[in-house]
């Protein structure tokens, strides 16, 4: 992808785009959208963001690997504190986030709606 001297810099990179849900790519296939990294006065690597709705499966994913186990399987709390984690993330802004959160902890949007109501509340 980049001569060798990179090596380092992708290395470090790579475990912030894999936690956003990005690609890392050569620059020379970077698209209009991609973000180039320059690494000392060189193009080094391209990322490519993931869509919105990408990821924020990709976040749910995270989430139920950190917990080990699935979402839904989560007692009430614990889903009120994943909505808050979501919503500080911005994960409500993104269409159909609230019915793609509300699915993913196995409740109803209205639930979903009641948490971040109750958090507004409080």
């Amino acid at each position: 992808m980049s001569p060798a001297g990179d090596e380092p810099f992708i290395a470090a990179v790579k475990p912030l785009v894999d936690a956003m849900g990005g690609e890392l790519l050569p620059p020379d296939e970077a698209g209009p959208d991609d973000v180039v990294l320059v690494w000392e006065g060189a193009d080094t690597v391209a990322v490519r963001l993931p869509q919105l709705a990408d990821s924020l499966d990709h976040i749910l994913a995270a989430m139920e690997r950190k917990r080990g186990k699935p979402l839904a399987d989560l007692d009430r709390k614990a889903k009120q504190e994943v909505v808050r984690i979501l919503e500080a993330r911005g994960a409500f802004s993104v269409r159909h986030g609230v019915e793609t959160v509300a699915s993913a902890l196995g409740v109803s949007r209205f639930t979903v709606y009641n948490y971040l109501n109750r958090e507004k509340g409080s």
